[in-house]
């Protein structure tokens, strides 16, 4: 099976395909979609738009519908400040893990949680080990459901003009303390949204030079792990 970044066939598959001009647009938000760092200040999202973003990522697939994913809409700026401290705090412990890389890694900006117009903190629900189904030798399935909500509402804020940064530089217990989060309760993400300055063609780690994504060709193998699909 031939993989590659080509045009998309006018062809039907079947009789539940998206017309050609819709299948385009899907694919498109896909491609676009960025990590975003650099926010407009002083922006505002319209409630509508919002509500649209957070029925998005709520339409996400989970596993036994356990539906495991919490959002917390921060709106006071002292709370948003002091997320921003515990990012901070989590830095440098970064840096120092990251060993030679650590200076190059203090120079990148990874967050924009003081500038976006929007921030959120997405959690793992509590109670979540009643939940069995599909999860009895998988459990970190929660965390994957969870995942396909962030991006949801990732591509649909990019339908919207918006741009989303996932933040996870951060200690999970002191901002599931700060958040009042009850025992078992989990944060997964904090999530920065809002307009953007504009979507880069590629991923800002690329254009930083931290790292480079390799072709979709080294990720896929057929019948056993690392037997590469035989080209066309």
């Amino acid at each position: 099976m031939p993989f590659s970044s080509g045009g998309l066939s006018d062809g039907v598959v079947n009789e539940h395909a998206f017309s050609p001009q819709d299948r385009r647009v899907v694919y498109r938000v896909i491609a676009e979609r960025r990590d975003m760092r650099r926010f407009v200040p002083g922006c505002t999202v319209p409630e509508d738009v919002l509500a649209r973003l957070l029925q998005a990522a709520h339409a996400a697939p989970s596993v036994g519908l356990m539906q495991p994913w919490r959002f917390i809409r921060i709106t006071d700026d002292t709370v948003r400040r002091r997320i921003h401290a515990l990012v901070d705090e989590e830095r440098p412990r970064t840096a120092t893990a990251l060993g030679p890389r650590g200076a190059e890694f203090l120079r990148l900006k990874v967050e924009g949680i003081l500038e976006c117009a929007e921030l959120f903190v997405v959690a793992l629900a509590d109670k979540r080990d009643v939940h069995v189904f599909g999860r009895r030798t998988m459990p970190q399935m929660d965390l994957a459901s969870v995942s396909c909500a962030i991006q949801n509402l990732w591509l649909a804020a990019r339908a919207e003009g918006l741009g989303v940064g996932w933040v996870s530089l951060f200690d999970p217990l002191p901002l599931a303390e700060l958040l009042g989060m009850p025992a078992g309760a989990e944060p997964v993400a904090i999530l920065c949204v809002g307009p953007v300055p504009e979507f880069p063609d590629r991923p800002a780690l690329e254009i930083d030079g931290w790292a480079y994504a390799r072709p979709l060709s080294e990720f896929v193998s057929e019948n056993r792990w690392g037997v590469s699909a035989p080209s066309a």
